[in-house]
């Protein structure tokens, strides 16, 4: 009888270690996450947009004569000044030109020299009645006829001076040129040929578009003053920003896409923005006060919305259902669902479950 009761007893400790070892197997390792504390601070309140540089004016050169190009003053890139002087095209046609144009001005100004000391002379022979009415009126009209000869021989002359100065031109603008289009010795066609383009890039504008559900804020944002812009530039090694201020809206909405286009000015006299180039902007409109911000990674997406793991006291995650709000770099406010000072899982939501054990990580 002893013997059987032993049996039992050594039956019944087998099976209750057998249970202890198969709770602890079933129960699951905790989970290793990395987190961070939901936090109360001062926000921008922000609108972002993808833009285009484009140049503060940009002007194509064209020959207004026709004729062989014989010089250029710069190289291909170089900063020029407004004034500098950029091509030559054959002036000597054009010399000619003038040339011609000054000797038949001398001809007829002698000859009009001539005519007006013949009206005088007969001007008062009319009034003795020495000669007919009729020959005074024919040497006034010859008068008349080369003082008109003459009007029109100086304009000949000064349109003859105005070509010749076209056959040097000038930069417009400051600016840096870009690829030259036509090399000396080719012939240029008047108001035809494309020579080179000069942009101006100091200043420059970044043109980029907005929703225009955007349009009300941005408005009564600039009516309260400047409206800050950032451009920013992204780099290999690292992002350049830079600040200016819109200068333009479109006076209409685009039907097609439901924006609006808005155009910003920046100095940027260290030419780190450059036409053609894209670029992030980043538009603020004012600041939201006291907000609770969150890493914007932390945030999940589930059927019934946006939420996060929030981790407990007891070290087990927990859902919690989030409005987010604004979002500013890296990080976004929440409206509601969570106060400052919870933690909150930002890394290894993937293996994560509600009610699961964690392991926070540095």
């Amino acid at each position: 009888m002893n013997i059987f009761k032993a049996f039992l007893l050594f039956i019944c400790f087998f099976l209750l270690c057998s249970c202890s070892k198969s709770s602890q197997q079933k129960q699951p390792p905790p989970v290793p996450v990395v987190v961070t504390q939901s936090v109360v601070k001062d926000v921008p309140i922000q609108i972002t947009a993808i833009g285009n540089v484009e140049a503060y004016s940009s002007v194509v050169i064209k020959s207004r004569v026709e004729g062989q190009l014989i010089r250029t003053n710069f190289k291909e890139g170089d900063e020029v000044k407004k004034g500098q002087l950029l091509f030559v095209i054959d002036p000597r046609p054009f010399e000619e030109a003038v040339r011609q144009a000054e000797a038949n001005l001398l001809r007829d100004k002698a000859q009009l020299e001539f005519a007006k000391a013949d009206l005088e002379r007969y001007d008062e022979l009319v009034k003795e009645e020495l000669v007919s009415r009729q020959q005074y009126e024919k040497i006034r009209t010859t008068y008349e006829s080369l003082k008109a000869t003459v009007k029109a021989d100086e304009a000949i002359l000064n349109n003859a001076r105005l070509q010749l100065n076209y056959c040097y031109i000038y930069s417009p603008i400051d600016g840096k040129i870009g690829s030259l289009l036509v090399h000396p010795g080719n012939m240029i066609k008047a108001n035809d040929t494309q020579i080179a383009t000069i942009n101006q890039i100091i200043p420059i504008y970044v043109r980029f578009s907005v929703p225009e559900q955007e349009l009300f804020r941005i408005k009564k944002a600039m009516s309260q003053g400047s409206l800050k812009t950032e451009a920013i530039v992204k780099g290999v090694d690292a992002n350049y920003s830079k600040e200016g201020r819109v200068v333009f809206i479109d006076n209409a909405v685009d039907t097609a896409t439901g924006t609006v286009k808005l155009k910003a000015e920046f100095a940027n006299r260290d030419k780190i923005l450059w036409p053609g180039q894209f670029v992030n902007v980043v538009l603020t409109l004012g600041v939201k006060d006291k907000a609770i911000v969150i890493p914007y990674r932390a945030l999940q997406t589930g059927q019934k919305g946006q939420y996060v793991y929030v981790v407990k006291e007891d070290k087990t995650a927990e859902i919690r259902e989030v409005q987010p709000g604004l979002r500013f770099g890296d990080e976004v406010t929440i409206e509601k669902g969570l106060n400052s000072g919870e933690t909150i899982v930002v890394d290894g939501q993937l293996r994560l479950i509600p009610g699961a054990r964690v392991e926070i990580k540095k």
